[in-house]
């Protein structure tokens, strides 16, 4: 039996994850990381891994931000945001989570063996829960907040 490549296994497992969860996002990025590790595009994996991140929140920044620029979301309703308590509670939320998101990046980075462990729930939160893999900052946020890391 020829040797068996146990990061392409698990890389397929997702995907059929991905697959069987009706989940495009995990099924799609799978693909994108086989194609890249089976070809010689391999060689971009150290950009992905410098750039991927920032690319993803500033693209996921432009979609949020997307009703502003094109004006479906008017100044006047921008400001409506500062007197409404649920509006209020969503900017508190959004600080804490922005803080989160910077305590978690500053965890992967310094202690890199928690980052399977978000990755695993990151998968089975999108897998099996209908979730979209935005949380991993934030759950690295929480568990320095837990381990007491910043």
């Amino acid at each position: 039996m020829p040797n068996v490549d146990p990061t392409l296994i698990i890389l397929l497992v997702l995907a059929g994850l991905g697959i069987l969860s009706h989940n495009n996002t995990v099924t799609i990025a799978i693909l994108v990381l086989l194609i890249l590790r089976l070809t010689p595009l391999e060689a971009a994996f150290p950009t992905v891994q410098k750039y991927g991140l920032t690319v993803g929140i500033t693209i996921l920044t432009i979609a949020v931000m997307a009703p502003l620029a094109n004006g479906k979301m008017t100044p006047a309703m921008l400001m409506q945001v500062f007197v409404n308590w649920k509006s209020l509670t969503a900017i508190v939320i959004g600080i804490a989570v922005a803080w989160l998101g910077g305590r978690g990046v500053v965890l992967m980075a310094s202690q890199p063996t928690i980052v399977a462990g978000l990755l695993v729930g990151t998968i089975i939160g999108v897998a099996f829960f209908k979730g979209i893999p935005v949380g991993p900052l934030i759950a690295a946020g929480m568990v320095s907040l837990i381990i007491g890391k910043t």
